[in-house]
């Protein structure tokens, strides 16, 4: 089998096309032929070093694939050979087999192409948690979603609406049209405008109930400050890290130096909550990840939950994949098919 390795840590070009011997499934576990995986930021981050959870170069990474069962272990139904799957990978999803427990195995729906599946996983979850399992998100709330045409973002935009929010975000003026059509009542030029007097004009000066940011550094600070009261300021990235000529640790030193501390008094004093999204360390909580993943396939049945896939990228072209997404060119969800 082929994988798509990190050979060390740099620019998108030290992606390299290794083989592997095929795979066999351990006690426990099934094989799956990977017809597409998605690819995160987090994956992006790992390839630059700046990733802390990730495994060191030579590694592969990924998080979430779509194809078919091809073998089960020992103490597996048997009945999942042969089904078409959606499966939550921890790093080795850039790989043409990956060897995963049937607790974060779904069956695909019908109406998704693999490429479409494997854009599910991480994204919707991570917007599920942020929105409903931490952000308690309610009907007629105002949302401001950074980053709204990324894949998180759309994900975000897609359960939100669901639930009868208002939603805002930021974006390039590229994509502004598609996230209206999509549902946004609002979208912010973050590189020509000013984003936080903008919403101030929008909201009336009265805030958000809710923000989704993954930008990091002093951008949390007006985030915070974008809050109305009750509001929740919900973190889930450091993407300004890439942003940075510094290399390495300096680029972490820097958005450090511009990052707010929360006093807790400070807190109770204003009537808002902040709360932190890392869906890597969450990934051994299956009890609770299982059902949020359940009710975002009934979306794709019921129509709410609309995977987004921008572009699709052969393996030989993953280099191109990232440069892609890392120049924030993408709409949505950007794959690697084998």
């Amino acid at each position: 089998m082929r994988q798509v390795v990190i050979s060390r840590y740099g620019e998108p070009r030290v992606l390299e096309i290794q083989e592997r011997p095929d795979l066999e499934a351990g006690p426990g576990e099934m094989v799956v032929q990977v017809k597409a995986a998605g690819i995160n930021f987090a994956d992006i981050l790992a390839r630059q070093g700046l990733y802390l959870d990730a495994p060191k170069p030579p590694c592969v990474v990924g998080y979430e694939v779509a194809g078919v069962v091809t073998a089960v272990g020992e103490g597996v139904d048997p009945d999942w050979k042969g089904k078409v799957v959606v499966a939550v990978t921890n790093f080795g999803g850039y790989s043409e087999q990956v060897c995963v427990k049937p607790a974060m195995v779904f069956p695909k729906p019908e109406k998704l192409s693999f490429e479409a599946a494997a854009a599910i996983p991480v994204n919707y979850v991570t917007a599920y948690q942020l929105l409903i399992a931490m952000g308690g998100l309610r009907e007629g709330e105002r949302v401001l979603v950074h980053n709204l045409g990324g894949g998180v973002g759309l994900a975000a935009l897609d359960i939100a609406r669901h639930r009868g929010a208002v939603v805002y975000g930021t974006a390039s003026a590229a994509k502004h049209d598609f996230l209206k059509e999509r549902g946004a009542a609002e979208v912010i030029d973050y590189r020509r405008q000013d984003w936080f007097k903008e919403l101030k004009k929008i909201t009336a000066g009265r805030g958000v109930h809710l923000i989704l940011d993954p930008l990091g550094g002093k951008n949390w600070k007006l985030s915070y400050r974008s809050l109305a009261p009750t509001g929740r300021l919900g973190m889930f990235g450091v993407s300004s890290v890439t942003e940075s000529g510094l290399s390495g640790k300096f680029r972490f030193l820097k958005i450090l130096l511009q990052m707010p501390w929360f006093n807790p008094i400070g807190l109770m004093q204003s009537n808002r909550g902040v709360f932190g999204v890392n869906l890597g360390h969450l990934w051994r909580e299956k009890e609770r990840i299982r059902p949020w993943m359940e009710e975002i396939l009934r979306g794709v049945e019921e129509g709410w939950i609309r995977p987004h896939v921008d572009r699709a990228f052969p393996f030989e072209k993953a280099a191109d994949a990232h440069a892609y997404i890392e120049a924030r060119r993408n709409i949505g969800k950007v794959v690697l098919v084998p």
